[in-house]
């Protein structure tokens, strides 16, 4: 199966360090996601507030990218398969820690 939405990927720029989200509220996360439509940044589905998927859920922008930088690999909420992003997205860095 091939994915039907690698025409929604994008070069973003990230929309934070970390998880937008996490950052306001002061949470923590296990792992990075950035939208490659809109380069919202958000947590994986391991984190507590899973708020890469709730992107998702509420724009139904369909490819992330790891963004725990370098990961390159991306995936499609929608077809629910690992895509080509390209070249990974570069970090500013550092990456905001919370523990």
């Amino acid at each position: 199966m091939t994915c039907s939405h690698l025409n929604t990927i994008k070069r973003v720029t990230p929309s934070a360090s970390g998880c937008e989200e996490c950052l306001k509220i002061g949470s923590w996360w296990v792992h990075l996601r950035l939208c490659r439509e809109c380069g919202h940044v958000g947590c994986c589905d391991e984190s507590p507030n899973r708020h890469a998927r709730a992107h998702f859920n509420t724009t139904r922008h369909p490819i992330i990218e790891g963004y725990d930088p370098p990961e390159g690999w991306g995936w499609c909420y929608v077809d629910e398969q690992e895509v080509d992003v390209g070249a990974p997205t570069p970090h500013p860095g550092p990456i905001p820690r919370f523990f």
